[in-house]
């Protein structure tokens, strides 16, 4: 995961919060994993179309007013311009952004805690917001507290490409 160049000292606690399935709603670009091959490039270009979740940003809205906001996402580095975009224009809360490498394949219920532990050792981690259900139990197992997103409709597909080719 790439690390983002802002600050991160600071006194407030962290509500870290992950994008699609939790603030975004992907389920019109699954279309693109159920090809084979997957295009994942047709897949990541149709994010900046994605609608926001309600139930997910009204607690990012919630959880600004006592903590930063710090966005972890497994989307790839190229997409940082679309997904940073994506986030002013909901109005959500400025906060880094932390995205997988291009070239990182793990999947994401490895990757995320290593973020999650590298951010705890400067900062108090309020919570982690998350749909994968994988990711949260890992959290969970290193001590971290978790909401998980259940808020968007789950899907397979993009499950499997998660764990299997740890594109997203």
């Amino acid at each position: 995961m790439t690390s983002p160049s802002v600050p991160q000292k600071s006194s407030r606690p962290v509500a870290v919060f992950d994008l699609d399935g939790t603030l975004a709603d992907s389920a019109h670009r699954q279309r693109f994993l159920e090809r084979t091959p997957r295009d994942w490039d047709a897949f990541f270009a149709a994010a900046p179309q994605d609608p926001p979740l309600a139930e997910g940003v009204a607690l990012a809205m919630e959880s600004a007013r006592e903590c930063d906001v710090v966005y972890l996402t497994g989307r790839p580095e190229r997409c940082r311009r679309d997904t940073v975009a994506w986030l002013a224009a909901q109005g959500l809360p400025e906060g880094p952004v932390w995205m997988r490498r291009d070239d990182d394949r793990r999947p994401a219920r490895r990757t995320k805690p290593e973020v999650l532990r590298r951010l705890a050792r400067d900062r108090e981690i309020r919570t982690l917001v998350d749909d994968d259900e994988l990711v949260c139990d890992e959290a969970e197992r290193a001590g971290f507290t978790v909401v998980r997103a259940r808020w968007a409709t789950a899907s397979a597909t993009l499950k499997n490409a998660q764990e299997r080719e740890g594109r997203t």
